[in-house]
Order: C-alpha cells, then structure tokens, then sequence
C-alpha cells in the first residue's frame, strides 16, 4: 500500500481549497492511496510496443460524408409550414407599429 500520510491528504486538500473533516481525512487518504497504487501497478506495465491511442476502440467515423444534394424547393418547404403568405414564412407580429 501506498505510503501516502494523513498530512499530505490535507495538505493537497488546502491546496484545493477543500473543507474536509477528520472522517473524510481519514476515509479519502485510504481512497487516494488505493488510486496511487493502482497508478504505480499501470506504471509497471511494459507499454514499448503499444501505440498511444485516444480511445480504446477504434470507431471510425460515425457521422456521414458531407455531400452537396439538392434542397427541397421553396414550394416544398412552404407547403409544411403552419402558415405561409407571399412566398414567405408566415409569422405572428413580435414588435408594435413604433419604432
């Protein structure tokens, strides 16, 4: 186990300007030291002949090719609207007759 101290655990808690309690002193010092521990187990790893990758998996892309097709017409897109009205979208009036 790691020999991470109660002192350090506060030490870096002050750094992060956290208020912690003598229980989450003592609870979040085993926590940390188990974290530190795993890391030392990943750093003993012989990793030479792996490639450093973003992701585990390789996802490939998952959007589709960008390609130029013909949009729907403007009659088209009028005829879904709610309301349409001289070849235009048709809109309920937002600002009075003043400026």
């Amino acid at each position: 186990m790691s020999d991470l101290t109660r002192d350090e655990v506060a030490h870096v808690a002050h750094l992060a300007r956290l208020r912690l309690s003598d229980e989450e002193l003592d609870r979040f010092t085993g926590q940390l030291a188990q974290v530190l521990d795993h890391a030392n187990d990943l750093r003993a790893l012989d990793l030479s002949n792996v490639a450093p990758t973003a992701h585990p998996v390789d996802l490939g892309t998952v959007l589709r090719r960008d390609e130029v097709s013909a949009g729907l017409g403007r009659d088209a897109v009028l005829a879904s609207a709610p309301a349409a009205e001289d070849g235009r979208f048709a809109v309920p009036r937002v600002l009075g007759d003043e400026p």
